[in-house]
C-alpha cells in the first residue's frame, strides 16, 4: 500500500502531484486575473452607460431652455437679439461642463486630509530619522 495513492486519489505519485501543482498554478492565475478584468470591464461598461445617460439628458434640458428662451420670452428675443437664446444657452453649457470639470480634477481623490495624511493621489512622504 503506497501512502501517495491514498492521499492524491489519482496515483502516479510525483507526476500526478506536478499535474495537480500545474492545474492549482492555472485555477489560482485564472482566479486572480479574469476575475479582477470581469470586474473592471463592468464598472467601465456601467460607467459608459451612465455618461451617455447623463450627456444625452443635458443635451436635451439644454435644447428645452432654448425652445422656451424662444418662445416663452415673447418679443424680446426676436430681430436683432435672436441670437440671445443661443449665447445663454451656450454659456449654461460651457458652465455645465466647467462645473463637471471641476469637480473631476478637485474631486475626494484630490483632498489632503486635515490631519496631513496624503489624499488618493498623493504619495507618503518620507519621514527623517534624526535626533
Amino acid at each position: 500500500m503506497a501512502r501517495g495513492d491514498e492521499q492524491s486519489g489519482r496515483g502516479g505519485g510525483l507526476t500526478a502531484a506536478g499535474g495537480d501543482f500545474f492545474h492549482l498554478v492555472v485555477d489560482y492565475a485564472k482566479q486572480e486575473t479574469l476575475g479582477p478584468l470581469k470586474a473592471l470591464g463592468r464598472f467601465l461598461l456601467f460607467g459608459l452607460i451612465g455618461s451617455v445617460a447623463i450627456t444625452a439628458g443635458a443635451v436635451l434640458l439644454l435644447l428645452g431652455g432654448l425652445r422656451a428662451l424662444q418662445t416663452e420670452t415673447g418679443s424680446s428675443f426676436t430681430g436683432h437679439l435672436s441670437w440671445l437664446p443661443y449665447l445663454i444657452v451656450a454659456g449654461a453649457a460651457i458652465a455645465v461642463m466647467g462645473l463637471a470639470a471641476w469637480r473631476i480634477t478637485k474631486g475626494p481623490g484630490a483632498k489632503v486630509q486635515r490631519d496631513g495624511a496624503p489624499g488618493l493621489d498623493q504619495a507618503p512622504k518620507a519621514e527623517k530619522k534624526g535626533s
